[in-house]
Order: structure tokens, then sequence, then C-alpha cells
């Protein structure tokens, strides 16, 4: 085992996979021989080039189509965003192409796109490049959504996403970017649709998505010094969603918190409230509660940029107030 930050165990994924296999090629801008905005190709071009890493012009819709087209004809392409904002240009390509084809063609063409980028709300990075989304491509049949939250799992699902012939969105948290993890030097993979049990506990649950994992641990650190043990679940992709690992953590529990940066209306948590009321409602001993980020564009000035994440005073009040319940 050895320390790599999160960037660089998903990097490792990456040219493990571009040696094994000659039809994968990433496009993007910038991602050529500057290796990225967040060094996400560092290196790969001195590696394999110019036809396999492709610099693009700003031209997104343009180059998922072109990208759409090259999968069904058996390649691999990765588009690399740099912000996951930039996917907003190519909606009908995704929405209408990519996530559909294998179904309009009753199976006969794949569709083994990967489409990642830098998500999150860090850094004075402002409205257009803060985005995460997620829960509108969770609501699109067809697409694979993966939230990797530290260096372990970021590469254990990029080897997944990079084996698979589905459409996947991998989102990469600006704030976990650097973060470091232990990473095996032997070859694994984390299948899709399989939580991680963060942390066990027996007062409540709380299930955390992308960078409030680690904030809902700090919490739980603070709770523990009072004897109060918090079970934090980290879904790790949310399509699929690994239901039946939050139902069995509340079964035991009886309490539900769903944290969550993104916007609360029509989010992730309403899903996973909805699912667990459905088929959980005995196991609950008080209301499912959320805690999300504040329902408004993101502001560029770094003081107001703080004041619509939950903080860790929030974090804890929030657990408190589901165990006062």
């Amino acid at each position: 085992m050895r320390e790599l930050t999160f960037t660089a165990a998903a990097r490792e994924a990456l040219t493990e996979e571009m040696a094994r296999d000659p039809s994968i090629f990433v496009v993007g801008e910038g991602i050529g021989q500057r290796g990225g905005n967040f060094n996400t190709t560092s290196g790969l071009y001195d590696l394999y080039g110019p036809m396999r890493l492709r610099d693009t012009p700003i031209v997104e819709r343009g180059f998922i189509g072109m990208c759409t087209g090259a999968a069904m004809t058996g390649t691999r392409p990765i588009v690399d965003f740099m912000f996951v904002d930039f996917i907003l240009d190519a909606m009908g390509e995704l929405i209408n192409q990519v996530a559909k084809i294998q179904y309009m063609s009753s199976g006969r063409l794949k569709m083994p796109l990967i489409l990642r980028g830098s998500i999150g709300i860090t850094g004075a990075s402002a409205t257009h490049h803060s985005g995460s989304y997620f829960p509108m491509f969770v609501n699109i049949p067809g697409f694979r959504v993966v939230v990797p939250t530290n260096a372990y799992d970021a590469k254990g699902l990029f080897k997944t996403a990079l084996r698979g012939d589905d459409p996947v969105i991998f989102l990469e948290h600006k704030s976990l970017l650097n973060s470091k993890a232990q990473v095996p030097e032997e070859e694994y993979f984390i299948p899709f649709g399989q939580a991680a049990v963060v942390r066990e506990g027996s007062a409540a649950t709380v299930v955390a998505v992308g960078s409030m994992v680690r904030k809902a641990l700090e919490a739980c650190d603070a709770l523990a010094a009072e004897g109060i043990a918090i079970e934090v679940i980290d879904p790790r992709t949310l399509a699929p969603l690994d239901i039946p690992t939050i139902l069995a953590s509340v079964h035991k529990t009886g309490r539900l918190l769903i944290m969550d940066e993104t916007f609360q209306p029509c989010g992730i948590g309403a899903e996973i409230a909805a699912q667990v009321v459905a088929q959980g409602f005995d196991d609950l001993d008080a209301p499912i509660m959320r805690l999300n980020g504040v329902y408004t564009p993101t502001p560029y000035s770094p003081p107001l940029e703080a004041a619509v994440i939950p903080n860790p005073t929030q974090v804890l009040q929030a657990i408190r107030d589901l165990l006062a319940e």
C-alpha cells in the first residue's frame, strides 16, 4: 500500500487501462501536452501521443457528438470537461443519443463513453464552475453516475468504468483532488452500486454524498468523544444506488440524515428518503432529515461562497437535531 492523491490514483487507473486497451482515447480542452487543468492526464501525452490525447477547441457538443459516434464503432472515448458545468452545452446529445442508443439498438450498439469532470463549490470558482448536476443525470435511464470521495475509490471505480459498456458520468469534487488515501499496488476494481460503510455506529445513520463524507466524519469524531456512535455511509455511485446498504443501516439505528452539497429540491436526498420510507418505514424512529447547500447560484465572493455550503457547525447541529427527535 502507498498513499496517493485522488487525482494521481485516477490518473494511474487511466494510465494502466490505456496501456492495456489501445481503443481508449481522451479528448478535451488542454488535456494533451498541458495535462489538463487538474493534472488528470499529466504525463500521458508523452506515453500515448496526440492521437490518443486529443486537445479540442471549445466545442462541447461537437466533441461529445464525435465521441458518441466513436463509441458506437467500438472505441472507448473519455471526454474530460475540466469543469462538469460545460457538459450542459451538449444535453441534447447526452439525453437523446448517449443515454438511449443501447435501448434504441436493442443492445446491438454499446456506449462505452466516460464523461468526467470536476464538481463542487470551492476556491471562488463562481457560478459557472461550481455545479455538480448529478441529480439530473440520475433521472435519465442509461447513465451510470459515479461520485468518488477518496483516492482508493477513485481508482477502483474508474477502472470499473473503463471496462464497462455503459456511459458513465464520473464526477470528481475539486476539494478532494489533493486528498490522500492508501491505494494498493495490485490491480483492483470497485463494483458500481456498492456503497461503503465508512464508519460504523448505532445512534443514527448519515448518508453523505461527495465532499460531505469528510465533513460527516469530522462531526462524528466530535460526537464519539461524547460516547455517541454515528454510522456514515458513502454511496460512491448514485446510479446505481445501493439502497439495501442504507436500509440495513437504518434498521440498526432508526434515524437517517442525508447530507449533500447540491440543492435540496428534487435532489438525490429526496430519492433516498422516498425509498427508505417506502421500504423501511417501520424501522424509523424519527423523521428523515436532509442537510443541503443553499438553493442559490454560487457566489464568487469567498465569504459568500462559504455561506452557501454546509459548514461543520451546521453538520454537527443537524446530527444533534436528529438525535433529539
